[in-house]
């Protein structure tokens, strides 16, 4: 099996299913259709099946031209039928694992995903899981569904494996086709097909490890290295608010040395389908070997707590103006979770408009890239002197590029900068940051 597969990789005969066609599906759809290998996307959301054969892109990191031109040549389509899932030799699922209400993880749309794979799966096929989950998924989850339902043996009838999607959306340099891969496979066998697979689609380097479990801890230890590192930073900067102490110089200053130190930065909290979510897979999986993740779980806490903390400084803000949280008029300025990006996923700014909204704050918020949130407030529509100058305070967190700062600082009465995007305006009586 091993051979037949290598041979039809190179051979560009292999086709190819993408379960799930968000941030990470999509693009991995288009660069696998890209590189020659007949490809077949699938969703549960009709709307998204029918913008893809369409040739309508809405991923910020897929050139619409090449979906384009993909869905033209019919070597790209979609599809909500999962029955195509018996026409194809390699399976990625793409799919979302987010926290439930109880911040434990909310694997049912892998779940889903590998029942249905189950009822179409055929000998000498490739299943590869990308989502973010915690380290034993692929064996004690993905194994027993696929075989059950399918009454193949894994290793024998088909190949099974994990490789941890690495997608940074509104990166301009690194995108699907060029970041480094990881990839566990439940066999020495899987592990070499599957990595032929994906070296025969991108360019980065792809790395094999020894299992699966290697390459789910992997993903978890690159996020979870991120939110303990943001969370230092964060800590930090509420003691050096304390102290009078400017924390965006300190990191400044630091990032000078050229060798045992790399620059975070503080913020109103974490956002992203990542970074936030991920140590708390780790956690729980953890309890399960009667193990306490201290470090990570106390990193967690003070990242949550910086929207509050956020809203604390702004009232302190507002008290110096003489005006009172309840019934003060404030923009926040940007709600994605990044700049220059869509994606409002975990961002920490709809956690800061909830909780001004709460202490009575009338808010309102201006985004470009962001028109309406999932709670129905909309953008206004254009940044002006007028509407700068009714606000008793502007309160940035987002660092978009595309917004004139100028002019806020310039019409604003009081700007509270959490994201330290206003530092190269010289006139700074009106801003104060995080």
């Amino acid at each position: 099996m091993k051979q037949k597969l290598l041979n039809k990789i190179a051979n560009k005969e292999i086709k190819v299913g993408v379960i799930g066609l968000g941030y990470v599906g999509l693009p991995l759809a288009v660069e696998k259709a890209k590189a020659g290998f007949k490809t077949i996307g699938f969703d549960i959301q009709p709307q998204k099946v029918e913008m893809v054969n369409q040739g309508r892109n809405y991923i910020g990191d897929v050139v619409e031209g090449d979906l384009k031109s993909l869905v033209q040549s019919e070597i790209l389509l979609a599809t909500t039928d999962f029955s195509f899932i018996k026409n194809v030799d390699f399976v990625a699922i793409c799919v979302p694992t987010p926290l439930d209400e109880h911040q434990q993880p909310d694997i049912s749309y892998v779940e889903a995903s590998a029942k249905e794979i189950a009822k179409y799966l055929t000998e000498e096929t490739i299943v590869v899981l990308e989502s973010t989950t915690y380290p034993g998924t692929t064996e004690e989850l993905l194994k027993p569904i696929l075989e059950e339902g399918s009454g193949l043996v894994c290793g024998q009838d088909f190949y099974l494996g994990f490789s941890p999607e690495r997608v940074d959306p509104g990166n301009l340099i690194y995108k699907t086709k060029n970041t480094p891969k990881v990839v566990g496979g439940i066999g020495q066998d899987a592990t070499e097909v599957i990595a032929a697979m994906y070296r025969a689609v991108l360019d980065g380097e792809v790395k094999e490890v020894s299992c699966p479990a290697v390459a789910e801890m992997e993903k978890i230890l690159e996020n979870t290295y991120r939110n303990v590192n943001i969370g230092l930073i964060n800590e930090l900067t509420m003691l050096c608010d304390r102290m009078g102490i400017n924390i965006w110089e300190v990191i400044d200053a630091a990032k000078t040395k050229p060798y045992g130190f790399q620059a975070f930065y503080p913020g109103p909290g974490l956002g992203g389908h990542c970074i936030p979510l991920d140590p708390y897979y780790l956690s729980w999986k953890a309890r399960e070997y009667g193990f306490h993740t201290s470090m990570i779980e106390s990193s967690m806490m003070i990242n949550d707590r910086m929207p509050e903390y956020c809203v604390m400084r702004a009232s302190k803000i507002l008290n110096r103006h003489k005006k009172a949280m309840g019934g003060a008029q404030i923009l926040v300025l940007g709600v994605a979770y990044k700049q220059d990006i869509d994606d409002c996923r975990e961002s920490p700014a709809l956690r800061v408009i909830d909780v001004l909204q709460r202490e009575g704050a009338i808010v309102s918020y201006y985004d470009p890239w962001v028109p309406k949130i999932k709670t129905g407030m909309e953008s206004i529509p254009e940044l002006t002197k007028d509407v700068l100058g009714k606000m008793d305070l502007v309160l940035i967190t987002t660092a978009h590029t595309n917004v004139d700062y100028e002019l806020v600082q310039k019409y604003a009465k009081a700007i509270f900068d959490t994201k330290n995007v206003m530092k190269d305006i010289k006139a700074r009586d009106n801003i104060e940051v995080l």
